[in-house]
C-alpha cells in the first residue's frame, strides 16, 4: 500500500520530446492555461475547507458546546500544523508530481470537512482540525513548483501575484456559500457542502493538471521563452545537498524569511484588529465590518500591481518594488491611525484601502516570487514553504503580541509597532538587492 502511494506521488516520467515548433507553441499555450486555472481554482477550494469554520463560530459555541477558549485553540492548532506542514510539504512537493500532491491534499482536507461537524468531542475536533492544517499545507508548495516550471522568470511576478488573488476570491466565495447554508440550511452544512465540493474538484484536478512541461513532451520554459533561470543548480548534488546549499545555508533566503515575519505581523495585525480599532474610534460595529472588507479587496489589486511593476520596470526583480511598497505602507499606517473615526468615512476607507494595497504587494512577492528567484527550481517548493513557515510565526505574534501591545500601549503602540516592522522588513529585503541584480536574467 505504501509502495503504491510512493509510486503515485513520484514525478511523472518525461514524454518523448516534441520537435514541431508550431505544435510546441500550441501545446504550451493550452497547458499553461490549464495549469494556471487548475491551480487557481484548486486553491480557492482549499480555502473552502479552511475558512468555513470562521463563519460558524457562534453555532459551534452555542450548539456545538465549545467555549471561547476551545474555539481559539482550534484556530491555533491549524495555524501551528499549517505553518510547520508548509515547510515539510515544500520539501516533499519538490520530489512529487504537482497533480497528485495538490489533489491529494485537497481530497484529505475535504474529507475532514465532511465529517468534522459530527465529531462528538472537543479533543477529536482539535485533532482533526490540526490534521486539516497538514492537508491544507499541501496546497501552496505544488503551486509554487507549477508557477516556476510553467512560467518564465521574466513573467513570473505577474503570473504569481495574479494567482495570489485566489486567496481573496476563496475567502469571499466561501463567505457567500456559508451565508446560503446558514440561511437555508443548518450550520453543519457550512462544513459538508464545501467538503463535497472539495472532493469533486480534487478528482477533477487529476484530469486538469499535469507535472513539469517535460511530462507532456515540451521543452523547459526558459528555453521556450528564451529566458535565463536566476539561479542554476550545480550538477551532481543529492537531494540533501540541494536543500542544504539552496535552502538551509542560503543567507538570502534567511533574510527573506525574517522579513516575512514582520510583513505577516503587519498584515494580520491590521486585518484582525482594525474592526475593534474602528469601533473604539466611534464607528458602529456593522459599519466597521463593511469598511474592513475594503482592505483585502483593494489588497488584491496591490498584489497584482506589485507583480506587474516588477516584470514591467525591473525585469522581474522584486526588491525595489517591495521597498517602495513598504515605504508607502508606513505613510498609510500613519494616515489610518490619525484619520480613522474622525467623522469622514471616506478618509477611513481610503487609508484602510491604502494599507491593504501596500501590504499585499510585499506579502505576495517576498514569500513567493522573490523566494523563487534566489533558489533553484529543484528546491523552490521547500524554499517557499520555509519562508511561509516564518510568515505564520508573524501571524501568530500579531494575535498574541498584538493583544499585549494593545493592553499596555494602546492603539498608538499597535500602529507604531507596525511602522517599525516596515523598517525592519525593508532592511532584510534590501539584503537581497545585489543577489537579484547579479542573476543572469537581470543583466543588461
Amino acid at each position: 500500500m505504501f509502495a503504491k502511494l510512493i509510486n503515485f506521488m513520484k514525478p511523472l516520467p518525461d514524454a518523448p520530446r516534441i520537435t514541431d515548433e508550431q505544435l510546441i507553441k500550441k501545446l504550451y499555450k493550452s497547458w499553461r492555461i490549464r495549469m494556471f486555472f487548475g491551480m487557481y481554482f484548486g486553491y480557492i477550494f482549499f480555502y473552502f475547507c479552511r475558512k468555513n469554520i470562521s463563519f460558524v463560530a457562534p453555532s459551534l459555541m452555542d450548539e456545538g458546546g465549545l467555549t471561547t477558549i476551545q474555539y481559539g485553540i482550534l484556530g491555533s492548532t491549524l495555524y501551528v500544523t499549517y505553518g510547520i506542514g508548509k515547510f515539510v510539504s515544500g520539501m516533499l512537493a519538490d520530489k512529487c508530481n504537482i497533480r497528485a500532491f495538490m489533489s491529494t491534499g485537497l481530497l484529505g482536507s475535504a474529507i475532514v470537512s465532511l465529517f468534522f461537524p459530527f465529531l462528538p468531542s472537543f479533543y477529536l475536533m482539535a485533532f482533526f482540525w490540526g490534521l486539516n492544517g497538514v492537508f491544507q499545507s499541501a496546497g501552496f508548495p505544488p503551486v509554487a513548483k507549477g508557477l516556476v516550471y510553467w512560467f518564465a522568470p521574466k513573467e513570473r511576478a505577474t503570473k504569481w501575484t495574479l494567482w495570489s488573488s485566489s486567496h481573496t476570491v476563496g475567502t469571499a466565495a466561501v463567505g457567500v456559500l456559508a451565508w446560503a447554508c446558514l440561511k437555508y440550511g443548518t450550520w453543519q452544512m457550512v462544513f459538508y457542502v464545501p467538503g463535497l465540493i472539495g472532493v469533486i474538484f480534487s478528482l477533477c484536478m487529476f484530469k486538469i493538471l499535469t507535472d513539469k512541461p517535460a511530462a507532456v513532451g515540451l521543452p523547459p520554459i526558459e528555453d521556450y521563452m528564451n529566458d535565463v533561470l536566476p539561479v542554476k543548480k550545480e550538477s551532481g548534488l543529492s537531494t540533501w545537498q540541494i536543500l542544504k546549499k539552496y535552502v538551509f545555508a542560503n543567507p538570502f533566503l534567511w533574510s527573506l524569511a525574517i522579513a516575512y515575519i514582520f510583513i505577516y505581523f503587519i498584515r494580520f495585525a491590521t486585518l484582525d484588529w482594525s474592526a475593534k480599532f474602528m469601533v473604539d474610534r466611534g464607528i458602529e460595529e456593522a459599519t466597521s465590518a463593511g469598511l474592513l472588507t475594503i482592505m483585502p479587496l483593494i489588497g488584491t489589486l496591490g498584489g497584482i500591481s506589485s507583480g506587474w511593476m516588477a516584470d514591467r520596470f525591473f525585469n522581474g526583480r522584486c526588491t525595489p518594488v517591495n521597498i517602495g511598497f513598504l515605504t508607502l505602507l508606513i505613510f498609510s499606517l500613519w494616515g489610518a491611525y490619525h484619520f480613522t473615526g474622525t467623522g469622514s468615512y471616506w478618509l477611513t476607507a481610503f487609508f484602510l484601502a491604502a494599507v491593504g494595497f501596500f501590504v499585499d504587494g510585499p506579502q505576495n512577492l517576498v514569500g513567493g516570487v522573490q523566494t523563487s528567484r534566489i533558489t533553484v527550481q529543484e528546491s523552490v517548493s521547500a524554499a517557499c514553504g520555509f519562508t511561509g513557515m516564518f510568515g505564520y510565526l508573524g501571524a501568530f505574534l500579531s494575535g498574541w503580541g498584538g493583544g499585549v501591545i494593545l493592553h499596555n500601549w494602546g492603539w498608538y503602540g499597535i500602529y507604531l509597532t507596525c511602522g517599525i516592522c516596515c523598517v525592519i522588513a525593508m532592511f532584510f529585503v534590501a539584503l537581497t538587492w545585489k543577489k537579484e541584480a547579479s542573476c543572469a536574467s537581470c543583466k543588461k
